[in-house]
C-alpha cells in the first residue's frame, strides 16, 4: 500500500494530524466519503494517528489553503487553533517568512497570521453577534448566546465547568437555530476580562481547546460586560481553555485577533 507523508501538531492541546498535499494531487483526488474515511481513520485514537481534525495543506494560487475537516470527516469552515498549527508547519518548512504577516485561505475567507516566537496570532476576522438560544445536558439547560466566526457558536455562562458533564454527546441545541450544528462553549468567569471555558465542537466531541470557541466565548463576555459592537479601543481578554491559555483581543476595527502557542510534535509517514 502507498505510505503518505503526515505531521501531528497542537495548539493549546486542541490537535490535529498535518497532511502536506502542495499540488493538490496526493489527496485532493479522493471522492469525498472517501476523504470523510481517511479523515475518520487517521483521527482515531486507538486504530489510527489521533487528532481533532486533519489540516490538508494545500497551494491555492499564490497563498495556502487550509482544507480543514473534523474528525468524523465533515467539513469546517474555520478552525482557530488550527489554522495557528498550519502557519507553524508552513514556517518550520520554509514556506512562509514568519517576519512577514501570512495569508492563508480557508473556507471562511483569507485569514492573515502573525508569528512572533512561540506565539502565533490569527485574525478571525469580524464577529457577529445574534441572539439567544438555549443549549441542554442531562440535568441543567442555559440559554445561550449566539456567536458567529465564520462557524456557529452558543456560548452559556454557567455556575460551574463541571455542571457541563461529560460532553461525550453532543449538548442539545435549537435545530432550527443551528441546522448544521453547532459548537457550544461553557463559561465562568475567573475575574476581570478573565474567564475559563470547555467546548464540544461539532464533529470532534469535547475537545482540550476551540480556538474559534475562545474567540466567541470573548465576544459573548465582553457583550455582557457592556460592549456594544466594536469597542472604541482594543479590548483583550485571558481564556483558559483545558490546555492552556488563548488570548483574545476585540480590536476596535472590529477585528477578533486569537493569540497562543502552536506546535508541530511529530512527522512520519501513514498507509492510511
Amino acid at each position: 500500500m502507498p505510505e503518505y507523508p503526515f505531521l501531528k501538531g497542537h495548539g493549546t492541546e486542541n490537535d490535529f494530524v498535518l497532511l502536506p498535499d502542495h499540488d493538490g494531487t496526493v489527496h485532493g483526488d479522493l471522492p469525498a466519503e472517501q476523504m470523510s474515511a481517511r479523515v475518520r481513520a487517521l483521527c482515531d485514537r486507538h486504530a489510527g494517528i489521533g487528532g481533532d481534525g486533519v489540516l490538508r495543506v494545500v497551494r491555492d494560487g499564490d497563498r495556502w489553503f487550509m482544507d480543514y475537516r473534523n474528525a468524523d470527516g465533515s467539513l469546517s469552515e474555520m478552525c482557530g487553533n488550527g489554522i495557528r498549527v498550519f502557519a507553524r508547519h508552513l514556517v518550520e518548512e520554509g514556506l512562509a517568512d514568519p517576519s512577514e504577516p501570512i495569508p492563508i485561505g480557508t473556507r471562511d475567507g483569507v485569514k492573515t497570521l502573525l508569528v512572533d516566537g512561540d506565539l502565533i496570532t490569527a485574525d478571525l476576522g469580524e464577529p457577529t453577534v445574534l441572539g439567544e438560544s438555549k443549549v441542554a445536558v442531562p440535568g441543567h439547560a442555559w440559554v445561550a448566546r449566539h456567536v458567529d466566526m465564520g462557524n456557529p457558536h452558543a456560548v452559556a455562562f454557567v455556575d460551574a465547568l463541571e455542571d457541563a458533564g461529560h460532553l461525550l454527546d453532543a449538548p442539545e441545541h435549537d435545530a432550527a437555530t443551528y441546522p448544521h450544528g453547532v459548537n457550544v462553549e461553557f463559561v465562568v468567569r475567573r475575574g476581570d476580562r478573565h474567564v475559563a471555558m470547555r467546548v464540544h465542537e461539532r464533529g470532534s466531541g469535547e475537545t482540550r481547546s476551540c480556538g474559534t470557541g475562545a474567540g466567541a466565548v470573548m465576544v459573548a463576555a465582553a457583550v455582557a460586560d457592556g460592549v456594544v459592537g466594536p469597542p472604541p479601543e482594543d479590548v483583550a481578554y485571558r481564556v483558559d481553555v483545558p490546555g492552556g491559555t488563548l488570548t483574545v483581543t476585540w480590536t476596535s476595527g472590529n477585528r477578533i485577533l486569537l493569540t497562543g502557542p502552536a506546535v508541530v510534535v511529530a512527522r512520519g509517514t501513514t498507509d492510511l
